[in-house]
Formats: structure tokens, C-alpha cells, sequence
């Protein structure tokens, strides 16, 4: 197909192809097509290689990679929003339907509303009356594939689970240095997973196709859920704290979430999906779920051990563009908000050491900061918490006589905290633990009296 053109307003299907596992290699195949173009294919490998699977674990892998193939596709298909899906083989089953227009829907919402986009209604996988048989237990062994991401989050898990015995490995997926490096700080067991999506996507981009944020950790997701089966391990742990589902209140848009798959729809929907799919005892969870990112902050500050190591700086990970020269750029809403939430728990000196610089000292990182208080703008798309919590606070350091006199401090001490009620600021509400999530009741008695402190 080398006289094939892309052209995204001529695009009319999207096809999922098949996909394939190589046991001796360890590499699994996606592929995709739009229209009569080129394969499209997008590669993940497991380290590890050769496996051996027994019948059992070969048909759970089968299940597990075609909902791989499925929900990956979001990274394919947003570039042209065709108005027809076609997913040759096997005909979906209704649940697996709506949970991949559930995924594309929301998981593309932010990138909908960028590109001005409407996707109500329009994305539709078509399925079979047919259900599926319920699948069965697997007999996994008791350990726990935990998700790093190099930020602090990511090591709050890590260092939980640690403390309580549970047997884990560290995973994360990509070739990113400082992951690697954070990774290998814990001193435990590490599995670094690669992905090449397909090389074709890019040359799309530099034709006009639609570009913008996908779903990535239900993407990353599906990609534990194979490793996790082929591996035999029953548990994925995930570090989302339950301010992952509040989005950004956008005037005449309504709600959209830059994190909807971090969020507690996502988590929900997939692990019941995982249980009833793919592995009756395959536990898929976030152990900070009943966290909000100031109480992950709160825990986050009782070690040291990764303040020369750890990054919360999103430009470090961007797949293409320029990356800070350092850990911290310390101009990005990450920065700011991890820098503000970490204020009211870390000694300053400490702090100011682990980023760099006393970014609420800085006048020209005021409107950076306006946003992440939602004062007079909405929160940034970004992994950040919600308004109420960086107000929270920052009402904490204006009374605070270390940071009450910083640029930032001092102007949302004179001017924001005089229009909001004293209650609106109350941090100790925000640190209190939440009753929704699929932590295991047993490791949840345990975990409870630590979250608390």
C-alpha cells in the first residue's frame, strides 16, 4: 500500500485487524488499519522470555491480549474519528462493547474538547447478542505487579507495600531513564515492559491527523493484565488517589477529566471486566485510592529516601518535544501543584533542595497557580489535584511564617483567601480516608492504621 495517502476527512473505518502472542519471544502484535491502508502494527514485549503456559493461562493470555488490542486502538483511531468500527474475528460481546465506549468516549474527552470535536454517540463498537462464559480462576500465585511511574505516588505504594510483606515486582513500561533509575533505588524485583507503536502514526501526525491526550493508564492497564497472566501473578497495583476523578469544570463544556483512566469509573469498570473476562482470581486495584493527593503528599513526606531520585515533572516523560535538563522543570502544573502539596508536610529547606528552586517565591509562576486554585481560570489538564485541595494548601503556608511572605503565598493570603470561608480551607477533611476502592479487604485492615497517621 505505498501510494496510500492519509487523509483524515476521507477516513470512513477503523479496523482491528488481529493480533498475536509469541510465547518463545515474548513479543505480542497489534494491528490495525483504517480503510483499505497500510497494517498498522504496535508491538509489546515481555522480558522473560521463553514462556510456557498451560491451557488454562494460553486461553486467559488470548482474552487478556485481545482486550490489549482493543483498548490500545484508542492511540490509532483518535487520528482519524472515523464513523465505522469494524473488529474482524470473533464478534464482541456486549460488556466488552460498552467498555471500550466507555474508554474512547471519556478516556478522549480532553482530546475531544481541544480539537472541538463531539464524540457523543459517535463511537460505537458493534457486538454480538451472544454473552460470554464467566472466566474461571487461574490459581495465580500471591504477588503483585505495582505500576512506577517515577513520581512520588508511584513510591508511596511501594514503600505500603513493602511495610505489609506483599511480595511485588516493579513494572513500568517504556524506556524511560529516570523510571529505570527510581526503579532500581526500591532494591526490588524490577520488570521493565517495552512498546513500539506503530512508526506510521507519526508520519499520520505530520499529515493532519488528530493529535492530543489518550487514556494511557488504561492503555498501561491492559498491558499489566497480559504481563500479569503470563507471568501467573494475581494482583496489578496502580497508585491513583481518588482526586484522579474530579476533572476540570469547563464553562459551557461541563466536566472533563484529564485522568478519567486514573479515575474511579476506569478502575471500577476494568477490574470487574478482568474478574468476569479474562481471570476470576486476577485483582486489579490503586492502593491510593482512598487517598487524596494531600494525604499521598502526607505520606510521601515520612521518608527521604527518594528525594534525590524521584520526578513528578510530566516534560520527563513526553514521547516527543524537549525535555528539562534536570528532574524538575519547575515551570509546569505538575511542578507546581506537587511543589504546593508537598509545602504543608515537608520541612522548606528540604523541599526547595528536592526541586531546585521556591517556586511559591517566584512572581512569574502566579498564573500557574491561579489554575490550580481555579481561581479565575480551570484546573490544568494535568495530573494535579483538585482546586480545593491546593487552596487547602496554601491557607495552610500563609499562616506558616517559613512561606507566609513568598510571592505566591502573600498574594493568595491578601488576595483569594479574603473571598473564600474559613471552612472551604479546612485541610484536615482532605486528609481523611475514603471507603471506595478494590483494595483486599485484609491488606486494606492493615493499610488503614498507616494512611491515618
Amino acid at each position: 500500500m505505498t501510494n496510500w495517502n492519509f487523509n483524515r476527512d476521507q477516513i470512513r473505518t477503523f479496523r482491528f485487524v488481529r493480533c498475536d502472542f509469541d510465547a518463545p519471544t515474548g513479543v505480542a502484535r497489534l494491528v490495525y488499519a483504517f480503510d483499505d491502508g497500510p497494517e498498522l502494527i504496535e508491538t509489546v514485549t515481555l522480558p522473560g522470555a521463553p514462556f510456557v503456559l498451560d491451557t488454562a493461562r494460553e486461553a486467559a493470555m488470548q482474552r487478556a491480549l485481545r482486550l490489549l488490542h482493543l483498548i490500545a486502538g484508542v492511540s490509532y483511531y483518535k487520528a482519524a474519528v472515523p464513523s465505522e468500527i469494524v473488529v474482524e474475528g470473533k464478534p464482541l460481546d456486549a460488556a466488552t462493547a460498552a467498555l471500550l465506549e466507555s474508554v474512547y468516549r471519556n478516556g478522549l474527552g480532553e482530546f475531544a474538547y481541544r480539537n472541538g470535536l463531539n464524540l457523543e454517540g459517535s463511537i460505537r463498537f458493534p457486538y454480538a447478542d451472544a454473552t460470554e462464559k464467566p472466566a474461571p480462576a487461574l490459581g495465580l500465585r500471591a504477588h503483585a505487579l505495582v505500576a512506577i511511574g517515577g513520581g512520588k505516588d508511584s513510591l508511596v505504594s511501594i514503600e505500603a507495600l513493602r511495610a505489609e510483606g506483599v511480595a511485588q515486582t516493579v513494572t513500568w513500561i517504556g524506556g524511560s531513564q529516570l523510571i529505570a533509575a527510581c526503579a532500581a533505588h526500591t532494591e526490588l524485583p524490577t520488570l521493565n515492559i517495552g512498546r513500539q507503536l506503530a512508526p506510521e502514526l507519526f508520519d499520520f501526525n505530520r499529515q493532519g491527523a488528530w493529535n492530543g491526550h489518550i487514556p494511557v493508564t488504561a492503555v498501561n492497564s491492559a498491558i499489566f493484565a497480559l504481563a500479569a497472566v503470563v507471568l501467573g501473578v494475581d494482583q496489578i497495583v496502580f497508585s491513583n488517589e481518588r482526586s484522579a476523578s474530579y476533572g476540570s469544570l469547563i464553562p459551557g463544556s461541563g466536566e472533563v477529566n484529564h485522568q478519567w483512566s486514573k479515575g474511579w469509573a476506569f478502575e471500577a469498570a476494568f477490574g470487574d471486566y478482568l474478574h468476569t473476562h479474562v481471570a476470576a482470581d486476577l485483582q486489579y486495584y490503586s492502593l491510593l485510592r482512598p487517598l487524596s493527593e494531600l494525604a499521598v503528599a502526607r505520606q510521601f513526606a515520612k521518608t527521604d529516601r527518594y528525594d534525590g531520585h524521584f520526578s513528578s515533572c510530566n516534560r520527563n516523560f513526553h514521547i516527543l518535544g524537549e525535555r528539562p535538563t534536570s528532574r524538575w522543570c519547575g515551570v509546569c502544573p505538575k511542578c507546581h501543584f506537587v511543589f504546593l502539596a508537598l509545602a504543608p508536610f515537608v520541612p522548606k529547606l528540604r523541599l526547595v533542595g528536592i526541586v531546585g528552586r521556591n517556586l511559591l517565591d517566584d512572581p512569574a509562576q502566579i498564573p500557574g497557580y491561579d489554575a490550580l486554585l481555579e481561581y479565575g481560570d480551570h484546573k490544568p489538564f494535568e495530573c494535579v489535584g483538585e482546586g480545593r485541595e491546593s487552596r487547602a494548601a496554601m491557607a495552610v503556608l500563609a499562616q506558616r511564617p517559613e512561606w507566609n511572605e513568598d510571592a505566591v503565598v502573600k498574594r493568595f493570603a491578601k488576595h483569594i483567601a479574603p473571598q473564600l470561608a474559613a471552612e472551604d480551607l479546612a485541610l484536615a477533611p482532605l486528609l481523611a480516608l475514603d471507603n471506595e476502592h478494590r483494595i483486599p479487604a485484609a491488606l486494606w485492615e492493615r493499610l488503614r492504621v498507616r494512611f491515618a497517621a
